[in-house]
């Protein structure tokens, strides 16, 4: 099971260990985005530290339905308890966690300041 917290914004919080495939690793706070279909997003200076491999570039959709392109690298990430490669879009924006890091998993929310947020294998 993993746990987060309800920050003073309502934002559901996650901490994360995020790496490179040569074992780098570093905390990052990552918010959850539930309009966001992808694993994670990190600003470039998360990226450049840790020298994430770059992948491939490739359009998306955003929340107010304009498109943008994005450069996608491979990184890592410890979720529950296992280290797991994925698809990292950069974003100039706080790290976002997507959707797709949750498929298989329940998300459960007490939805005041300083609730638990909590994801559980299905």
């Amino acid at each position: 099971m993993i746990h987060g917290v309800v920050n003073f914004r309502y934002e559901l919080t996650l901490p994360l260990v995020v790496g490179n495939l040569n074992g780098q690793r570093e905390f990052v706070n990552t918010v959850i985005d539930t309009g966001f279909d992808g694993f994670l997003s990190l600003p470039s200076e998360i990226i450049v530290r840790l020298g994430l491999s770059w992948r491939t570039s490739n359009i998306a959709t955003l929340g107010d339905g304009s498109k943008t392109l994005f450069d996608f690298y491979t990184g890592t990430v410890i979720w529950d308890g296992e280290y797991r490669s994925i698809d990292i879009a950069e974003s100039e924006t706080e790290p976002l966690l997507g959707l797709a890091i949750l498929r298989g998993y329940r998300l459960q929310v007490d939805n005041v300041e300083g609730g638990i947020v909590k994801i559980e294998a299905l």
